[in-house]
């Protein structure tokens, strides 16, 4: 099949070059000149395990191309796939004003009947937003289809490849039909094609991501009664995943979540039940409980300096908002940095890949220094926090690490050690929801 996708941020690029390795003639376009012109000598704009080398071969062997013409792209195509930003409006909606006026573009280039599909994660009735405004602007015979995308940063590739499941939101079961041809072969182990109506798949989408962050949330809320009972979260959360009921994706405590995602949908979907007349409690709870949760390793800090951090130097090792991507927005780490600040701290900061994307997030005045390795990152530093759970940081070596710093105190926000060897090997350690000692310990 002949497919533009119009849009190369994360979502696009991903889709893009994913059904380009499955066969397709796959146009990515994009308005921003120097990004296509990057992406044509092989630059790639974001940080994704595998996306290099999809996006090199496929370039090469002439099924993925990427322009900033969209008329031209629009009119070689059978299968148009939106995947514009939508990003929070004040208010917490989702802003729409460049995905609609990339619908446009299409409106007034269609040449003959073609399928458009929402892949970007958009408000529910953004499929007839989508649909009158075509219609207003040519007479040629297309349809719109609500097709949500489920990836993970980090794991995007195989997300995409190989699918829990695809969401199809169309009326008419030939669209269906269509739309299961091109996703035939990524779902070749079984996993379903689900056939909707476009508004059950534009909710879907939200029900999701704000069911996983609600998920976060409950796990986030009940570490912090362990930590207050004296009980052991890990303890706990065994106890509770192994009911397969409840399952052990997604109950994973720690500094909050973050990324392009789920703050944004928590908050779109609040905003769309509030538009008809219902307020989502348990939802709306889910977001004050992450907001309180990104403080959490500050007030552990603050507390064990007797609230005087004026002139301590604190190393953070992790900013992105999780592993495996150099994704920086809503990350915990900018929180957690900006309150030590305030407070009268240094920082020193160290991320193996977000660095970069970092200076455009934390604040330049702040006393933020970065370094490119993680031990110069600890020299002469007051105290260790861990925000982000990179695989570099999970067996370091703690005899270099307490040699350097200027104590031997570490703030895990991600619970990445274990208590009893960071007390055997001398460290004051915090972590999050976690005792030392006890039965909770011996029975492992």
């Amino acid at each position: 099949m002949k497919i533009c996708v119009m849009g190369t941020g994360y979502v696009g690029l991903v889709a893009g070059t994913c059904f380009a390795e499955n066969g397709s003639d796959v146009i990515c376009v994009d308005v921003n000149k120097d990004k296509i012109d990057g992406l044509n000598r092989g630059q790639i704009p974001i940080y994704e395990p595998g996306l290099t080398d999809l996006v090199t071969r496929n370039t090469r062997e002439g099924r993925l191309a990427f322009t900033t013409d969209g008329p031209a792209a629009i009119r070689k195509s059978d299968i148009i796939f939106l995947a514009i930003g939508t990003p929070s409006s004040v208010d917490g909606s989702a802003d729409l004003s460049m995905f609609l006026k990339a619908a446009e573009v299409i409106a007034d280039n269609l040449n003959g009947y073609k399928i458009i599909v929402n892949k970007s994660t958009v408000p529910v009735g953004t499929a007839a937003k989508v649909e009158k405004l075509v219609k207003g602007r040519t007479k040629q015979d297309f349809d719109v289809v609500s097709n949500p995308e489920f990836l993970k940063e980090g794991t995007a590739i195989d997300d995409f490849l190989k699918p829990d499941r695809v969401v199809i939101g169309t009326a008419k079961e030939s669209v269906y039909k269509t739309m299961a041809q091109l996703y035939a072969p990524f779902v070749r182990q079984g996993n379903p094609i689900i056939w909707m109506s476009n508004v059950s798949a534009e909710i879907t989408k939200y029900a999701a991501n704000s069911f996983l962050a609600t998920k976060i949330s409950f796990i986030n809320e009940i570490a912090n009664l362990c930590e207050l009972a004296g009980a052991d979260i890990e303890s706990v959360r065994k106890g509770i995943t192994t009911d397969v009921r409840i399952g052990k994706h997604f109950l994973y405590r720690g500094a909050g979540y973050g990324g392009s995602c789920f703050p944004k949908d928590v908050k779109a979907l609040l905003k769309t039940g509030q538009e008809h007349g219902l307020k989502l409690e348990i939802i709306e709870a889910a977001e004050d409980v992450n907001e309180r949760q990104k403080s959490v390793l500050f007030h552990k800090i603050d507390r064990h300096f007797d609230r005087d951090l004026k002139g301590r130097t604190i190393a953070v090792w992790g900013l992105s908002f999780k592993p495996n991507t150099d994704d920086m927005r809503e990350a915990p780490s900018v929180v957690i940095i900006e309150k030590l600040c305030k407070a009268g701290a240094r920082i020193h900061a160290y991320d193996p890949v977000a660095v970069k994307e970092a200076r455009h997030h934390i604040p330049k005045d702040l006393p933020v220094t970065y370094f490119e390795n993680m031990y110069e990152a600890i020299k002469g530093a007051d105290a260790l926090a861990v925000v982000t759970e990179w695989n570099e940081f999970r067996n370091p070596d703690f005899a270099r690490v307490k040699s350097l710093l200027k104590h031997p105190v570490v703030f895990d926000g991600r619970n990445v050690y274990s208590p009893e060897r960071m007390q055997e090997l001398g460290f004051t350690y915090q972590a999050i929801g976690r005792q030392v000692g006890g039965p909770d310990r011996r029975s492992r």
